[in-house]
């Protein structure tokens, strides 16, 4: 059967965890969709497993940031500043499909 693999409940509660910590991080409010994944990577000098983030703001305006970390292992330390969210923002018309 194709699909994702399942997650285990350790694995789903860590994706939620990463979801509220970035929520308090960038003091988002309760609208704000934040979404968390998993990814694995084969190519030569990736991590086997990263995290990525993704946050729109109430203006629409899309950020994102990677963990090269499975999520079990994210701590809150691994998270980027709140003074970095500007840099987070991905600007208009920018294709990040490469990576």
């Amino acid at each position: 059967m194709l699909g994702a693999p399942r997650k285990s409940p350790e694995q789903l509660q860590a994706l939620d965890r990463l979801s509220e910590q970035t929520r308090r991080r960038f003091r988002l409010g309760p609208g704000v969709v934040v979404l968390v994944s998993e990814i694995a990577c084969a190519l030569p000098g990736c991590p086997p497993l990263e995290t990525v983030v993704v946050f729109w703001t109430a203006a629409g305006v899309r950020h994102r940031f990677k963990v090269f970390k499975p999520a079990l292992e994210i701590t809150e330390e691994d998270l980027p500043c709140d003074w970095l969210m500007r840099s987070l923002a991905a600007p208009d018309g920018f294709d990040d499909d490469c990576c």
